[in-house]
């Protein structure tokens, strides 16, 4: 079971094999054997595995960042993500980052931006789309056709804890004009925009 993984100089924390979205383009659902197919998780790793296999290294100081991202949404374990970092916390000043797409306060339903305070760096929000109807089409969120509203308030919410909220799409998966409508409303809302290249596995 791949915990955690190294690319370049960033360490990659994989807590949860458990999605709320089935988006078309997720590796999951187009090569699920590329390009890293020992990140699915047979089954959640406890707290106590992922604290363990974090201590493996004989520093966390080399890295120059951690970043929350398997092929699961984090947040599904949004209170076991958070101990998490209080566990990094006490071993390293490196920046924490969050790829979500968005949705822990529906998993939680209940606000969830406060709980990110003082814990996370950057929340990186996939936000994929530029209205409800594509964002249904694309992602396929379990929450049905409110969520995309709920990742835009999500995100609002979470600026106001985190220094670095970031909004992402992926190129090719929405028209030009889209994609400058998500970064309208990334900056509508003080975050930041980028723009992911897909992965063909």
């Amino acid at each position: 079971m791949v915990i955690t993984y190294v690319i370049k100089n960033s360490l990659y924390v994989n807590i949860t094999g458990h999605c709320t979205n089935r988006c078309v383009f997720c590796v999951r659902e187009i090569a699920p054997n590329e390009p890293y197919p020992d990140l699915f998780l047979e089954r959640d790793p406890t707290l106590a595995e992922i604290f363990a296999d974090l201590s493996s290294y004989n520093t966390l100081n080399k890295f120059k960042e951690i970043v929350f991202c398997g092929y699961g949404e984090p947040t599904c374990r949004l209170y076991d993500m958070l101990e998490t970092c209080k566990f990094i916390r006490e071993k390293t000043t490196v920046p924490i980052r969050v790829n979500t797409n968005g949705h822990a306060s529906f998993i939680l339903a209940e606000d969830t931006a406060p709980m990110f305070k003082g814990l996370v760096d950057c929340v990186s929000i996939s936000i994929n789309a530029a209205d409800p109807e594509t964002y249904n089409k694309i992602c396929r969120p379990r929450f049905g056709e409110d969520t995309f509203s709920g990742v835009v308030k999500f995100a609002r919410e979470v600026v106001k804890y985190v220094p670095t909220v970031v909004l992402t799409v992926v190129r090719g998966t929405i028209p030009d004009d889209d994609i400058e409508r998500c970064a309208a409303i990334a900056e509508s809302i003080g975050a930041k925009f980028r723009i992911r290249e897909m992965i063909h596995g």
